[in-house]
């Protein structure tokens, strides 16, 4: 039903009542995710009609940003643009209006998750807010290469960037903290991150300026994430098997600890999960195997293995990340993947447990 309605709407029909209070009744029907988005029987007509008239303005945006990013299924993106992107992009606004200040939405994720398609439509929606938005990811606070080289030689275990202490957070919170100042003064520096740099080892590139903010998309990979029970290394998931994995592993525990005032700029916390965290491995390599093939560099889907397991082993998602869905003080919404890569259910990890 939702996607023939949508599709009328792409052809051009406007909505009607009915439809909306069709697409209402299929919000109600599912009470974790209209919870999550703030959608009752009193407010949810509104709510409804203000989605249907944002999604046929901002259509053509996504669909043509969609294409960029390789994404070819116009129903897909019909549904995925009203089920997921434009409730998020609503709410995100709606904080920003009752904050007063830029509100810093942290969005964790692993590889294949969706973090980059998900924050570059949703800066474009947000557009129409009329709130500059920036995007801004834990990989640009990499330290620089040469700093990254003296980490390996002190340590050779750290054979790629990505694990705690790879990072300069003094950089990061001093940078979050600027953005949330309801007073700062224009423009700010934002740091990027060349990954193309050195061989494919990356450095920092030229910052960017930026002359407004009111919404911080902060994403990655262990964005958020917390320190756990020492306890929960004494019986591992593989990949760590040895005790070299597990000393590994403790260790980038320890390092993330230099992270929590990091999160503590965070006004909110968004997981992106997979159905089956393994499913990032198969999604990087089908990545690579599409690089591949238009005749750029890529990883074999042997080296995709070592690289994402030795990911796994600093910060094992199981261990770190499959808690957090249902800590309620820490994440405020779940988005979980299907293994199309389509959302299968969004929730807020209280409404889950409810």
């Amino acid at each position: 039903m939702v996607d023939k309605i949508l599709s009328r709407w792409v052809a051009g029909e406007k909505p009607t009542v009915d439809e909306e209070e069709k697409l209402l009744a299929e919000e109600l029907a599912k009470p974790a995710t209209a919870k999550a988005f703030g959608i009752t029987k009193v407010n949810g007509f509104e709510k409804i009609q203000q989605r249907s008239r944002l999604f046929s303005v901002v259509y053509p945006e996504v669909v043509e940003l969609c294409t960029n990013f390789g994404i070819q299924n116009s129903h897909e993106t019909q549904e995925t643009l009203w089920k997921l992107w434009l409730p998020i992009a609503i709410q995100l606004a709606e904080k920003r209006q009752q904050l007063q200040r830029p509100f810093i939405q942290g969005i964790l994720g692993g590889q294949g998750t969706g973090k980059t398609t998900l924050t570059a439509i949703l800066k474009l929606i947000l557009q129409h807010f009329n709130y500059p938005t920036l995007t801004f990811s834990l990989d640009d606070l990499y330290k620089t290469y040469l700093e990254r080289e003296r980490l390996k030689q002190q340590d050779s275990r750290l054979i790629w960037r990505g694990p705690p202490g790879t990072h300069d957070v003094k950089l990061g919170i001093d940078i979050l903290d600027q953005l949330r100042q309801p007073n700062r003064k224009y423009p700010l520096l934002i740091p990027r991150f060349d990954k193309s740099l050195f061989g494919g080892k990356g450095d920092r590139s030229e910052p960017e300026r930026v002359d407004a903010v009111d919404l911080i998309l902060f994403e990655g990979w262990f964005v958020g994430v917390r320190p756990i029970n020492d306890q929960a290394f004494l019986a591992t998931p593989p990949p760590i098997i040895t005790p070299e994995d597990r000393k590994f592993a403790q260790d980038c525990h320890q390092k993330l600890k230099e992270y929590l005032p990091l999160w503590e700029q965070l006004d909110s916390l968004m997981v992106l999960y997979p159905v089956d965290y393994r499913l990032s491995k198969k999604w990087r390599q089908e990545a690579e195997q599409k690089m591949v093939a238009q005749g750029k560099s890529g990883m074999s889907d042997e080296e995709v293995e070592k690289f994402v397991e030795y990911f796994w082993i600093s910060l094992h998602p199981e261990l770190f990340i499959t808690p957090l869905l249902h800590n309620s003080e820490v994440v405020d919404l779940v988005v979980e993947i299907d293994r199309d890569r389509t959302p299968k259910s969004v929730y807020q990890p209280s409404a889950q447990n409810s």
